[in-house]
């Protein structure tokens, strides 16, 4: 077996990539980093598994009929409409390896927009990869039903559960977990062994439908030379517990738990009350629902010329999400406005350039 480089994207464009270089049996014998300004020097054959954010993939398990690569995708697809809206062409979606026989498949749909853009800026660090791995699925799968495995990438964490795989906000966590356990994996050496054992049998490739695109690698190199807080997503850089807030440190904020638990007594169960009413807020449905958020959205890209939706996820668990394809960094402020008028917020969580275009992560909710 050939070596393995496993990078870590950057949150920004300009930031240094960290990788290892992986022997065929799993030591590591290299570390550094890549950048566009240096980046790596084409040499001997080498496959490449690149760890990208599973904020943007939506995962699932699911129960497949027998078939092909391409019958087995398009059920998949078929599957997952209810979790994601958008042109089938503008959508990518990939099934795992069988696992044991009788349990659900893993399945995962991603913006081909974004997958593109990926590709590309892997292209401008001069590396071609061979697998693109959600950061979520590096992890282990617990035994237990009850159990979640949790690990701070970035900005977000990746929780791994029982035929459960998801990336979310520090906030979401609680939320999200119900009365599961989480158990975080802090330990450093021991999420690098996780990630390594991840990059010699991935359990997923989000290139396995991926279509035969031109690479717009000088655009990479534009967006880095121009702007230094070019957001690729939340994307892996450090390995941390994830940070929760502590909103009882004044008087105000104990006022406001005792108001919180008087109003919803449910939330008197949960260990910080405040913290619980925020995370449902943030995953909250806009005024009318998905729905309304859906249709708010078009209306506001019919008003900016060339803009076009990509994919739009709405969950339970993690609110009404969206990828935009728009030709100027400045079609947001239009963006936000419009939905602004229609009594909804806006918030980015990713943006990155595309051969001269632009694909921005959303999150869709009501305003405050």
């Amino acid at each position: 077996m050939k070596p393995i480089r496993l990078i870590l994207l950057p949150g920004l464009a300009s930031a240094p990539a960290p990788y290892l270089v992986v022997s065929g049996d799993g030591f590591v014998l290299e570390r550094g980093s890549l950048s566009i300004e240096t980046p790596a020097v084409r040499g001997e054959a080498i496959r490449t598994v690149a760890v990208v954010p599973g904020a943007d993939v939506g995962l699932r398990g699911l129960d497949l009929p027998a078939g092909g690569g391409a019958q087995l995708r398009a059920a998949a697809a078929w599957a997952m409409r209810d979790m994601v809206a958008g042109e089938p062409d503008r959508l990518s979606t990939v099934v795992g390896a069988p696992g044991v026989a009788g349990e659900p498949r893993l399945a995962a749909v991603v913006s081909r927009s974004l997958l593109t853009a990926w590709v590309d800026y892997l292209e401008a660090l001069g590396v071609e990869a061979d697998v693109i791995l959600p950061d979520v699925m590096t992890l282990p799968e617990p035994d237990e039903d009850d159990v979640l495995i949790a690990a701070a990438f970035g900005e977000a964490v990746a929780l791994r559960g029982r035929r459960f795989a998801v990336t979310v906000q520090p906030d979401l966590v609680d939320l999200v977990a119900g009365a599961r356990e989480v158990r975080p994996l802090e330990d450093p050496a021991e999420l690098e062994r996780q990630l390594i054992a991840a990059a010699r049998a991935p359990a997923i490739n989000l290139l396995a439908d991926a279509p035969k695109a031109a690479k717009a690698v000088g655009s990479w190199k534009r967006t880095a030379a121009l702007a230094a807080t070019v957001v690729l997503s939340p994307l892996v850089l450090i390995l941390a517990a994830a940070a929760r807030d502590d909103l009882a440190a004044s008087h105000m904020q104990k006022q406001a738990r005792e108001m919180i638990v008087a109003a919803d007594p449910e939330l008197a169960a949960t260990p910080d009350p405040v913290s619980a009413l925020r995370a449902r807020a943030n995953i909250a449905p806009p005024p009318g629902g998905a729905v309304a958020a859906a249709a708010a959205l078009y209306t506001a890209l019919e008003g900016v010329e060339g803009a076009e939706l990509d994919i739009l996820i709405a969950d339970p668990g993690e609110g009404v999400k969206a990828t935009l394809t728009h030709p100027a960094y400045g079609d947001m402020d239009s963006i936000r406005s419009a939905l602004a008028n229609a009594g909804m917020a806006m918030n980015e969580t990713g943006t990155a350039d595309e051969g001269g275009r632009v694909v921005s992560d959303i999150t869709i909710g009501g305003l405050s």
